[in-house]
């Protein structure tokens, strides 16, 4: 018992941030407390490292996991978000925040907590459209939002949240039926994971595709830290869309 104490006392306590479109949200691997402010586009890096010490000063943590909206190489953003400020592009958080960081696409952090084995597509129905693939325990980010699907508009144009807004639920369903086909057809997983704050305004899910819950992108970051938790095909060590 003693030891299994020990262990758990040597454990860094993990503070993951969720960097979204409308809001950002933090927790610790102790607390288990979700906390959140607003995003939007006028938040720079800057501002949201500042936020972020402010909202969580009562709070004490070791390292730190972040899912930032977009590619990521060597733990810094690789361009500015499109849903966000300025200032994101190259931005040292390990350097701002005093702690050892590591810094993952958004939708590959929840998709590391929604991972259940075998081939998955994970796609984040929020502000935007996040997508990721773990293939046998491998990350693979993507970035298929802003790919062309029909009449001149991208995936996220058809499914995110303006889309939402503009044509009203039910068209928006048939767009994501429709998405969802094309991709299980294209990218062959064994399931897709839904994620995201609108996952959960789809309609009846087609076969192979499974909702998941907002909170794994929390567990995602904690998966970060633990050592053989996943198999990180570049994850802080070579450049791709995962920091």
């Amino acid at each position: 018992m003693a030891k299994k104490a020990a262990k758990r006392k040597s454990r860094p306590t993990v503070l993951v941030i969720d960097i979204g479109g409308s809001r950002v949200k933090v927790m610790t691997s102790t607390e288990r407390v979700r906390r959140a402010f607003v995003s939007g586009p006028g938040l720079s890096a800057k501002m949201m490292v500042r936020k972020v010490k402010a909202l969580t000063k009562d709070w004490s943590y070791d390292v730190i996991a972040i899912g930032y909206p977009g590619p990521v190489a060597n733990n810094r953003p690789l361009s500015e978000p499109h849903n966000l400020g300025r200032g994101w592009a190259g931005f040292n958080f390990e350097k701002a925040f005093r702690r050892p960081t590591k810094v993952v696409n958004d939708a590959l952090m929840q998709a590391i907590g929604s991972y259940e084995g075998g081939r998955m597509l994970f796609l984040g129905l929020g502000t935007g459209l996040g997508s990721a693939m773990i293939v046998d325990g491998i990350l693979e980010p993507m970035e298929l939002a802003h790919l062309p699907y029909k009449h001149g508009k991208t995936f996220e144009q058809y499914v995110g949240a303006a889309a939402l807004k503009r044509v009203g639920r039910k068209k928006c369903q048939r767009a994501v039926d429709d998405v969802l086909k094309l991709l299980l057809a294209a990218l062959e997983p064994d399931y897709i994971m839904l994620g995201g704050g609108n996952a959960d305004k789809t309609g009846k899910l087609p076969r192979k595709v499974r909702l998941g819950v907002n909170t794994n992108a929390f567990a995602g970051g904690f998966r970060l830290w633990k050592k053989g938790a996943v198999k990180a095909a570049g994850v802080g060590r070579r450049k791709s869309r995962a920091g």
